[in-house]
């Protein structure tokens, strides 16, 4: 399956799964059902995993996908969507911790079994696919026709204060997702991302088994581990999520490479970005603004605080940002204004951001950004990851750890004023012939040390470009936000459409007072260049 198809149906499925209201069970026996567990308990804990991620890739890869029932391939979309699961049969329902996990069906887009663990005390028991544990609504299907091994194929989290609404959603590939006290699903997250944004397909890893610790009675924190598989490479993952205003995962991995992987990327975070205020190229549809998240923000090793605006460019495009040991990059959301979108239905001013801090440090690298053209919201174009600047090896063993945070707000902020708005236009003046063309900027910032400076220093723009002429640079206050507006205009060099990288801040006096703001501008071909 090649990227596009499969980032779209992922995404799909796991807006479907946003936050659902769960059918009521229609038993009559009011005991805890449960689920029924298999095998001996068995000694674990994430040594033990790290070892059976070794001794996979020690193996030849075998493919873990498997032909479904045919009722349950045949399932379309509504039919998928009308499967719900029982809250008696809720994984610790009877148990007296603040967290319980329901789980996942198969069909659809997701035939890809994944074990599941019950870990209580140090001892892993798997628990069983019981039809019973679901409700089939329309669907069609008939759970007491189905194999007693089919499996599950996900599995999210959810309080035992609101057992309908879940906060955390493992399903996919590597897919998982989180949400903070906005409650409104957005952006994934992936275990792995393998060969993403290179001339051949991409390989999507698995999550080949969960095992979920029972948090105790007043545990803030629940404990998932996740063994993960793929034809390149095995590994071990220890996920330890704290609900809350910002939802914390902290994450601990152990990979084992079969053969050298050309591009690994590390915490890859995968959004959607079709129209924004910077790149109308698809505002096709009635609201003004549609995506995920709005820019990437990387915190480097050296101090600097960068915000690149994210686009939805006619042709794939691939950003490198090198480092050293980095502090913190994630894809923001940092538009929450409603009426910039007018979406009452999936409130993309809700969506959450996603921040990654590393662990120890991470060495030489980069943070890479893949973009890729879409023509509308069911499909994630958007990919940020790491990507260590040393090829993994066979044989070796790689322990990566970092932090994830989701929610509004990331947990690092400058304390310089940060780019709050991108916009652009034909450039020129107004009342005037246009004799050339040029595209216009306007960058907003606030925060900071601008509200103070606002008639009471000169502040100046500094534009630098990597082709073309700047010319028509000012920053002026804007009251309104108690901040700054950056505008200029961009003269390409010529009728080409080669790719130009923009780099713009404000400064007083040689002081910094922004964090800096990057951005690669296509300019469109010479029969596109209408000067009105």
């Amino acid at each position: 399956m090649h990227r596009r198809d499969f980032l779209r149906r992922a995404s799909l499925a796991l807006a479907a799964f946003g936050l659902p209201v769960l059918p009521a069970c229609a038993a009559t026996d009011k005991r805890q059902l449960g689920l029924r567990r298999i095998g001996q308990p068995q000694p674990f804990d994430f040594a033990a995993l790290k070892g059976q991620a070794r001794a996979l890739a020690q193996a030849p890869y075998r493919s873990h996908k498997r032909a479904l029932p045919a009722e349950v391939e045949a399932l379309d979309w509504d039919q998928y969507q009308s499967i719900g699961y029982r809250q008696d049969h809720a994984l610790w329902a009877d148990q007296p911790g603040r967290f319980q996990a329901k789980f996942f069906h198969l069909g659809l887009y997701f035939h890809t079994p994944v074990r599941m663990f019950d870990v209580v005390d140090g001892q892993a028991q798997e628990l069983a696919y019981d039809p019973a544990a679901f409700d089939y609504g329309k669907s069609g299907i008939h759970g007491d026709r189905l194999p007693a091994d089919l499996g599950f194929a996900g599995f999210r989290l959810n309080t035992r204060k609101d057992t309908d609404r879940d906060f955390a959603a493992f399903l996919g590939a590597s897919y998982f997702r989180a949400v903070g006290k906005e409650g409104q699903y957005g952006q994934s997250a992936r275990g792995l991302a393998i060969d993403t944004g290179m001339g051949k397909p991409e390989e999507f890893p698995d999550f080949i088994a969960y095992y979920l610790e029972q948090p105790g009675p007043g545990s803030d924190s629940i404990v998932v581990h996740g063994l993960l598989d793929s034809p390149s490479v095995a590994g071990a993952y220890r996920f330890t999520i704290t609900n809350g205003d910002v939802l914390l995962m902290d994450i601990d991995s152990a990979l084992y490479p079969r053969r050298e992987i050309e591009r690994l990327g590390i915490a890859p975070c995968t959004s959607m970005y079709q129209v924004g205020e910077n790149d109308r190229r698809m505002a096709w549809d009635w609201r003004p603004e549609i995506h995920d998240t709005d820019g990437l923000s990387l915190w480097t090793g050296g101090g600097e605080w960068i915000w690149r605006p994210l686009c939805n460019p006619e042709q794939l495009r691939f950003n490198m940002f090198m480092d050293r040991n980095p502090r913190g990059f994630g894809l923001l959301q940092r538009d929450r204004n409603f009426d910039h979108y007018q979406d009452d239905g999936v409130f993309y001013e809700k969506r959450p951001s996603l921040w990654v801090e590393p662990k120890g440090e991470w060495g030489e690298g980069s943070v890479q950004l893949v973009e890729i053209p879409t023509v509308d919201e069911t499909f994630d174009n958007i990919v940020a990851f790491w990507n260590p600047a040393a090829k993994p090896q066979p044989g070796q063993e790689l322990l990566i750890g970092y932090r994830l945070y989701w929610g509004a707000q990331p947990p690092a902020r400058p304390s310089l004023a940060q780019c709050v708005a991108s916009r652009t236009g034909l450039g020129g003046v107004i009342g005037r012939k246009r004799d050339y063309f040029s595209w216009r900027f306007a960058v907003d910032f606030e925060g900071g040390e601008l509200a103070a400076l606002i008639d009471k220093a000169e502040v100046e723009a500094v534009v630098e470009a990597s082709r073309g002429r700047v010319e028509i640079v000012s920053a002026r206050p804007l009251r309104e936000i108690q901040g700054y507006r950056a505008m200029f205009d961009l003269v390409p060099p010529d009728d080409g459409t080669g790719q130009i990288d923009l780099r713009l801040y404000l400064r007083s006096g040689g002081r910094t007072l922004t964090e800096t703001w990057l951005y690669q501008y296509t300019p469109p071909d010479a029969a596109r260049r209408t000067l009105y």
